[in-house]
């Protein structure tokens, strides 16, 4: 009786904290719709979150829940694509180029930021410096000698701040807001039985692509491949519920912000402190580029803004979406910057050891 009543409570535990997390962040997802604030789904439910991380709160969120979350967003993204999106696509010639530049010179920076100031060992400040994906940068890090949880956490701050900061910076160099939500309200009625079965089509067979394929954030751009194609041809028009697509945001976010539950709350406090100082270094070099660059190829400057930042494909692509900047050039540098980073890593990692 009494093993019964402890596996019960073992498989209980986990679920009362999700429920819990999921409670906190959808509260904070809507004080800052209340408050008309940026993107208020995910940067409330990331805010929430993490706050309640640091206070050493019972916050989780299991690594399975991510995954279809991340899928729907990537539908609700390929659903922007149309007929006449790639018009200019010759003009992205040069931002592209400039990509490599930007990486050079942002991972360079970072790399001695986090080796001289933060006192980091070579491997930890290289992988915590390249501004590529997540886990992609944790794996690499630790098989070449790095501290696994502290890149991790390097990383996990990078996105939080640049997510935290782009809507802020877009609204005072634009004069745009991002504000609750990501378009126009959309009912839970426009979805029909075809729509419904088209959403699951892409979201299974955009994930299994993107698992087999080896996708960067597979998880995301398969189904946002599928999504835009289909879109793009005119297979289907179906869109994403707005209350659908928050739920989505909300997990997400709280997924982000409960990153820092790992590690006890002076841990985090003193690498979100680290962290201000390399986002600062990094969101200077992106304005410089996109500004530079913005003259020389004429696209946009808050296209390049958004393209050249260095946070997730997903959150930098849900901007996109509520700026109704072009999704397909954000996302099309976004892919290529985690691309090139994952495949230049290994290369320059001998290269730029200093002892």
């Amino acid at each position: 009786m009494r093993a019964t009543r402890t596996m019960r409570d073992a498989m209980g535990r986990p679920a009362a904290k999700f429920v819990l997390t999921l409670l906190v962040a959808a509260i904070g997802g809507f004080a800052m719709w209340w408050l008309s604030m940026p993107l208020p789904w995910l940067l409330g439910a990331m805010f929430a979150t993490g706050v309640c991380a640091i206070l050493s709160a019972p916050i989780s969120v299991p690594s399975q829940t991510r995954p279809p979350m991340t899928a729907m967003i990537g539908a609700m993204i390929g659903t922007s694509f149309h007929v006449g999106m790639f018009e200019h696509w010759a003009e992205w010639a040069i931002p592209l180029a400039g990509l490599v530049a930007f990486i050079a010179v942002s991972g360079t920076a970072s790399y001695f930021y986090f080796r001289w100031v933060a006192g980091f060992d070579h491997a930890t400040a290289y992988f915590s410096g390249m501004p590529g994906g997540v886990v992609e940068m944790v794996i690499l890090g630790s098989e070449r000698g790095g501290d696994e949880r502290m890149i991790a956490l390097v990383h996990s701050a990078r996105i939080f701040l640049v997510v935290s900061c782009i809507p802020f910076i877009l609204a005072m160099i634009s004069g745009d807001s991002v504000a609750a939500g990501t378009g126009r309200y959309v009912p839970l009625s426009v979805l029909d039985g075809g729509d419904i079965v088209w959403f699951l089509v892409t979201v299974v067979v955009g994930a299994a692509v993107g698992v087999a394929l080896r996708f960067p954030a597979r998880y995301l751009t398969g189904p946002l491949a599928i999504s835009a194609a289909l879109h793009y041809f005119a297979v289907t028009d179906f869109v994403l519920p707005t209350g659908l697509t928050a739920f989505a945001q909300v997990v997400l976010g709280a997924s982000i912000g409960s990153r820092f539950a790992t590690a006890a709350p002076r841990v985090v406090l003193k690498i979100l402190g680290l962290s201000v100082g390399s986002i600062a270094i990094l969101l200077t070099i992106t304005l410089v580029f996109a500004l530079s660059i913005s003259h020389w190829s004429g696209v946009p400057l808050k296209a390049l803004i958004l393209a050249y930042s260095p946070g997730g494909i997903a959150e930098m692509s849900l901007v996109a979406v509520a700026l109704h900047v072009e999704v397909p050039f954000v996302v099309l540098h976004h892919i290529a910057r985690v691309l090139i980073v994952i495949a230049g890593a290994t290369i320059t990692f001998k290269m730029l050891k200093i002892s």
